[in-house]
Protein backbone atom coordinates (compact mmCIF):
# COMPACT_ATOMS: atom_id res chain seq x y z
CA UNK A 1 0.00 0.00 0.00
CA UNK A 2 1.86 3.04 -1.02
CA UNK A 3 -1.47 5.39 -1.89
CA UNK A 4 -4.46 5.72 0.73
CA UNK A 5 -6.74 7.97 0.01
CA UNK A 6 -8.75 9.21 3.50
CA UNK A 7 -12.48 10.19 3.16
CA UNK A 8 -14.94 10.99 5.90
CA UNK A 9 -18.31 10.44 5.68
CA UNK A 10 -18.96 14.19 6.48
CA UNK A 11 -16.95 17.18 7.63
CA UNK A 12 -15.50 18.08 10.94
CA UNK A 13 -15.79 14.41 12.18
CA UNK A 14 -11.61 13.82 12.38
CA UNK A 15 -10.60 13.24 9.69
CA UNK A 16 -7.26 15.36 9.82
CA UNK A 17 -6.47 13.34 13.28
CA UNK A 18 -7.08 9.93 11.83
CA UNK A 19 -4.77 10.92 8.78
CA UNK A 20 -2.18 11.95 11.42
CA UNK A 21 -2.47 8.82 13.03
CA UNK A 22 -1.86 6.89 10.52
CA UNK A 23 1.67 8.63 9.48
CA UNK A 24 2.45 8.68 13.00
CA UNK A 25 2.10 5.14 13.03
CA UNK A 26 4.02 4.28 10.12
CA UNK A 27 7.22 4.75 12.14
CA UNK A 28 10.55 4.36 10.00
CA UNK A 29 8.86 5.04 7.01
CA UNK A 30 8.79 7.59 4.62
CA UNK A 31 5.42 9.47 4.62
CA UNK A 32 3.86 12.34 2.89
CA UNK A 33 0.01 13.84 3.24
CA UNK A 34 -1.37 15.34 0.28
CA UNK A 35 -4.45 17.79 0.82
CA UNK A 36 -6.09 18.62 -2.60
CA UNK A 37 -8.20 21.47 -1.76
CA UNK A 38 -8.09 23.87 1.69
CA UNK A 39 -10.90 25.88 2.04
CA UNK A 40 -11.76 28.27 4.98
CA UNK A 41 -8.50 29.33 5.64
CA UNK A 42 -6.94 32.39 4.12
CA UNK A 43 -2.75 32.03 3.19
CA UNK A 44 -0.44 31.82 5.67
CA UNK A 45 -2.89 30.11 8.19
CA UNK A 46 -1.74 26.28 8.84
CA UNK A 47 -3.99 24.11 6.60
CA UNK A 48 -4.64 20.21 7.32
CA UNK A 49 -1.48 18.77 5.62
CA UNK A 50 0.32 21.16 8.09
CA UNK A 51 -1.60 19.95 11.13
CA UNK A 52 -1.12 15.77 10.39
CA UNK A 53 2.81 16.69 9.89
CA UNK A 54 2.51 18.72 13.02
CA UNK A 55 1.08 15.81 15.27
CA UNK A 56 2.59 12.97 13.60
CA UNK A 57 6.17 13.94 14.17
CA UNK A 58 9.20 13.16 12.18
CA UNK A 59 9.52 13.88 8.25
CA UNK A 60 6.48 14.50 7.39
CA UNK A 61 5.98 15.84 3.56
CA UNK A 62 2.66 17.93 3.60
CA UNK A 63 1.51 19.27 0.28
CA UNK A 64 -1.38 21.28 -0.60
CA UNK A 65 -2.48 22.00 -4.02
CA UNK A 66 -5.12 24.50 -3.65
CA UNK A 67 -6.49 26.70 -0.95
CA UNK A 68 -9.78 28.60 -0.87
CA UNK A 69 -10.70 31.36 1.68
CA UNK A 70 -14.42 30.56 2.23
CA UNK A 71 -15.31 27.45 3.96
CA UNK A 72 -17.46 25.93 1.46
CA UNK A 73 -17.35 22.63 -1.13
CA UNK A 74 -14.20 23.06 -2.79
CA UNK A 75 -15.73 23.65 -6.21
CA UNK A 76 -18.06 26.43 -4.48
CA UNK A 77 -15.13 28.03 -3.04
CA UNK A 78 -13.08 28.11 -5.94
CA UNK A 79 -15.67 29.24 -8.25
CA UNK A 80 -16.58 32.53 -5.49
CA UNK A 81 -12.55 33.38 -5.14
CA UNK A 82 -12.59 33.66 -8.96
CA UNK A 83 -9.62 31.02 -9.13
CA UNK A 84 -8.81 27.32 -10.68
CA UNK A 85 -10.62 24.04 -9.17
CA UNK A 86 -8.34 21.54 -8.90
CA UNK A 87 -9.20 18.50 -10.60
CA UNK A 88 -9.16 14.92 -10.26
CA UNK A 89 -6.43 14.20 -12.39
CA UNK A 90 -3.99 17.03 -10.79
CA UNK A 91 -4.41 15.11 -7.65
CA UNK A 92 -3.84 11.90 -9.04
CA UNK A 93 -0.47 13.19 -10.71
CA UNK A 94 0.44 15.18 -7.23
CA UNK A 95 -0.35 11.78 -5.59
CA UNK A 96 1.98 9.68 -7.51
CA UNK A 97 4.97 12.33 -7.55
CA UNK A 98 4.81 11.75 -4.29
CA UNK A 99 4.99 7.77 -4.11
CA UNK A 100 7.70 7.74 -6.40
CA UNK A 101 9.45 9.32 -3.04
CA UNK A 102 7.31 8.27 -0.43
CA UNK A 103 6.95 4.70 1.48
CA UNK A 104 3.06 6.05 1.97
CA UNK A 105 1.12 8.88 0.71
CA UNK A 106 -2.20 9.69 2.65
CA UNK A 107 -4.61 12.16 0.36
CA UNK A 108 -7.13 13.54 2.45
CA UNK A 109 -10.13 14.64 1.30
CA UNK A 110 -12.44 17.43 1.70
CA UNK A 111 -15.57 16.78 3.54
CA UNK A 112 -17.11 13.48 1.95
CA UNK A 113 -16.44 11.06 -0.58
CA UNK A 114 -18.82 12.55 -3.42
CA UNK A 115 -18.01 16.52 -2.70
CA UNK A 116 -17.45 17.99 -5.92
CA UNK A 117 -13.71 19.14 -6.53
CA UNK A 118 -14.93 21.07 -9.54
CA UNK A 119 -17.74 22.09 -11.70
CA UNK A 120 -17.69 18.98 -14.14
CA UNK A 121 -18.27 16.94 -11.54
CA UNK A 122 -15.01 15.80 -10.49
CA UNK A 123 -14.71 14.42 -6.51
CA UNK A 124 -12.40 12.85 -4.79
CA UNK A 125 -13.62 8.74 -5.74
CA UNK A 126 -12.60 10.25 -9.39
CA UNK A 127 -8.64 10.52 -8.16
CA UNK A 128 -8.82 7.41 -6.41
CA UNK A 129 -10.12 5.53 -9.28
CA UNK A 130 -6.98 7.11 -11.06
CA UNK A 131 -4.90 6.29 -8.83
CA UNK A 132 -6.50 2.14 -8.16
CA UNK A 133 -6.00 3.49 -4.58
CA UNK A 134 -8.05 1.83 -1.43
CA UNK A 135 -10.07 3.95 0.60
CA UNK A 136 -10.09 4.76 4.41
CA UNK A 137 -13.38 6.21 5.55
CA UNK A 138 -13.52 8.08 8.88
CA UNK A 139 -17.19 7.79 10.26
CA UNK A 140 -18.39 9.45 13.84
CA UNK A 141 -18.94 7.83 16.45
CA UNK A 142 -22.85 8.11 18.04
CA UNK A 143 -26.52 7.84 16.07
CA UNK A 144 -27.14 8.36 12.48
CA UNK A 145 -23.61 6.94 11.14
CA UNK A 146 -24.26 3.76 9.96
CA UNK A 147 -26.40 5.28 7.19
CA UNK A 148 -23.91 7.73 6.23
CA UNK A 149 -21.04 5.07 6.42
CA UNK A 150 -23.26 2.76 4.26
CA UNK A 151 -23.53 5.43 1.91
CA UNK A 152 -20.10 5.98 1.70
CA UNK A 153 -19.37 1.82 1.20
CA UNK A 154 -22.34 1.75 -1.66
CA UNK A 155 -20.67 4.67 -3.54
CA UNK A 156 -17.30 3.06 -3.25
CA UNK A 157 -18.32 -0.53 -4.54
CA UNK A 158 -20.58 1.39 -7.22
CA UNK A 159 -17.48 2.87 -8.77
CA UNK A 160 -15.24 -0.34 -8.19
CA UNK A 161 -13.35 1.38 -5.40
CA UNK A 162 -12.05 -0.66 -2.40
CA UNK A 163 -12.73 0.63 1.23
CA UNK A 164 -9.70 -0.08 3.50
CA UNK A 165 -11.26 0.09 6.47
CA UNK A 166 -13.20 2.48 8.82
CA UNK A 167 -11.92 4.38 12.08
CA UNK A 168 -14.17 6.24 14.39
CA UNK A 169 -12.57 9.67 14.38
CA UNK A 170 -13.53 11.03 17.70
CA UNK A 171 -14.69 8.32 19.74
CA UNK A 172 -16.06 9.96 23.53
CA UNK A 173 -14.10 8.82 26.41
CA UNK A 174 -17.91 7.62 28.10
CA UNK A 175 -19.64 6.30 25.02
CA UNK A 176 -23.45 5.97 24.93
CA UNK A 177 -25.03 3.40 24.03
CA UNK A 178 -24.96 4.14 20.21
CA UNK A 179 -21.82 5.07 20.32
CA UNK A 180 -20.86 1.60 21.45
CA UNK A 181 -23.05 -0.50 19.30
CA UNK A 182 -21.95 1.06 16.25
CA UNK A 183 -17.89 -0.50 17.41
CA UNK A 184 -20.27 -3.83 16.42
CA UNK A 185 -22.10 -2.53 13.68
CA UNK A 186 -20.18 -0.17 12.07
CA UNK A 187 -18.29 -2.94 9.69
CA UNK A 188 -21.51 -4.19 8.68
CA UNK A 189 -22.60 -1.39 7.65
CA UNK A 190 -19.09 -0.47 5.79
CA UNK A 191 -18.60 -4.04 4.54
CA UNK A 192 -15.09 -3.62 5.79
CA UNK A 193 -12.99 -3.77 9.16
CA UNK A 194 -13.10 -1.55 11.49
CA UNK A 195 -9.75 -0.62 11.84
CA UNK A 196 -9.37 2.31 14.90
CA UNK A 197 -11.11 4.39 17.11
CA UNK A 198 -9.36 7.80 17.66
CA UNK A 199 -10.26 9.31 20.96
CA UNK A 200 -12.23 12.79 21.22
CA UNK A 201 -9.37 15.54 21.96
CA UNK A 202 -6.51 13.57 20.42
CA UNK A 203 -5.82 16.74 18.32
CA UNK A 204 -5.24 18.66 21.28
CA UNK A 205 -2.34 16.66 22.43
CA UNK A 206 1.08 17.57 21.83
CA UNK A 207 3.30 15.97 19.25
CA UNK A 208 5.36 13.83 21.08
CA UNK A 209 1.97 12.23 22.96
CA UNK A 210 0.29 12.13 19.86
CA UNK A 211 2.93 10.14 18.32
CA UNK A 212 3.55 7.76 21.38
CA UNK A 213 -0.60 6.93 21.43
CA UNK A 214 -0.94 6.75 17.87
CA UNK A 215 -0.92 3.24 17.32
CA UNK A 216 -3.09 2.11 20.11
CA UNK A 217 -5.99 3.90 18.04
CA UNK A 218 -5.66 2.03 15.34
CA UNK A 219 -5.38 -1.62 14.15
CA UNK A 220 -2.25 -3.60 12.90
CA UNK A 221 -3.81 -3.35 9.52
CA UNK A 222 -2.52 0.66 9.94
CA UNK A 223 0.77 -0.17 11.78
CA UNK A 224 -1.32 -0.24 15.69
CA UNK A 225 -1.87 -2.07 18.09
CA UNK A 226 -5.98 -1.63 18.67
CA UNK A 227 -8.67 -4.00 18.97
CA UNK A 228 -12.44 -3.73 19.27
CA UNK A 229 -13.70 -3.39 22.63
CA UNK A 230 -16.46 -5.07 24.27
CA UNK A 231 -18.62 -3.24 25.75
Amino acid sequence: MTILVVSGTGTEIGKTVVTAAVAAAARGRRVAVLKPAQTGLAPGEPGDAAEVARLAGGQVTAVELARFPEPLAPATAARRAGLPPVRPSEVAEAAEKLAAEHDLVLVEGAGGLLVRFDDDGGTLADAARLLSAPVLVVAPAGLGTLNATALTAEALRNRGLGCRGVVIGSMPGEPDLASRCNVEDLPVAAGAPLLGAVPAGAGSLTAADFATRSASWLAPELGGTWAPPRY
